[in-house]
């Protein structure tokens, strides 16, 4: 994590009292054992969970910790090369440049943003099924009343809850769908373990199936499959080859060099790459407008 956004983080959090902070993160569904986790005591729940009302990760940020950002000015010009996307006839080779914000971001001025020529966004909505980020209507509408492709996230725990119940929170919490052509369908973040051991403490068939979960839920829920967002490193360490996505999902990738790099395992292109985390998180889509509005449009 870059050193102002460090001090963003810490100029937010001391700012709140800690009794604020209850109330913002919104109602708290307490962890429980899960088939992947029968042996997890209380206590262990209960420390998980109170680590979890006390940090918000952001998009990226374990990826950068373990990963670092190498990122360079060279880099957005790489980003800005569009590559083929074989499952689309007839591409139009272009990019469309985005971003992404949490609540570190605060209030954002989506004109500013809007003039530098983003246009679209993902906003963080939840984390774990004890977070919300006390930001995301001004992020959410500002972005669309501006004019943006926006869509939301969610900061997955694996370790805390079934893929179903976090789906279910998200969804609740500005995570859902509609088909007005301005709204992107949600993302699942997947990423390093930011309480402990990189793959929660999961197998790669129990990760897998965890992700099958939140994916079949969230369809369930909303008509739409998720984009899912990870690094190459993390996923094919973490989930492997016990699932493919690729039929159904998105991918969203993340990687601060000069490439994207070699994609997680099941996706042979990218549809959006993370590929810098300053000033901000940065993204690009791969493709013309007119495929992000695809996307938006299901």
């Amino acid at each position: 994590m870059s050193t102002s956004r460090r001090g963003r983080r810490a100029t937010l959090l001391s700012a709140l009292a800690i009794p604020t902070v209850a109330l913002l993160l919104g109602s708290a569904a307490p962890a429980t054992a899960t088939p992947d986790n029968p042996d997890r005591s209380a206590s262990a729940i209960d420390a998980i969970n109170a680590d979890i009302q006390n940090h918000n990760h952001e998009l990226g940020s374990q990826i950068r910790r373990v990963e670092g950002d190498s990122s360079t000015p060279a880099t957005k010009v790489a980003a800005q090369r569009p590559q083929p996307a074989a499952a689309i006839p007839n591409q139009v080779l272009a990019t469309v440049p985005g971003m992404d914000v949490a609540s570190y971001q605060g209030n954002v001025d989506w004109a500013s943003w809007w003039n530098q020529g983003k246009r679209f966004v993902w906003t963080k909505a939840t984390e774990s099924t004890s977070y919300t980020n006390p930001y995301f209507a001004q992020q959410y509408n500002g972005s669309y009343n501006q004019g943006f492709l926006r869509g939301a996230y969610h900061f997955a725990t694996p370790n805390t809850s079934s893929g179903a119940a976090q789906a279910n929170y998200f969804v609740a919490h500005g995570g859902g769908w509609s088909k007005d052509g301005k709204t992107l369908p949600g993302a699942l973040d997947m990423e390093y373990n930011p309480y402990g051991a990189t793959c929660y403490g999961l197998s790669q068939a129990a990760m897998g199936a965890w992700i099958r979960d939140f994916h079949d839920t969230y369809h369930a829920k909303t008509g739409r499959w998720p984009v899912i967002y990870t690094s190459a490193s993390w996923w094919n360490q973490c989930v492997g080859t016990s699932q493919n996505f690729s039929s159904t999902v998105p991918l969203w990738t993340a990687r601060y060099a000069s490439s994207a790099g070699a994609l997680p395992n099941g996706w042979s292109y990218y549809t959006i790459w993370q590929y810098t985390s300053s000033p901000l998180d940065q993204d690009t889509f791969n493709g013309a407008l007119d495929r992000v509005q695809a996307l938006a449009n299901g």
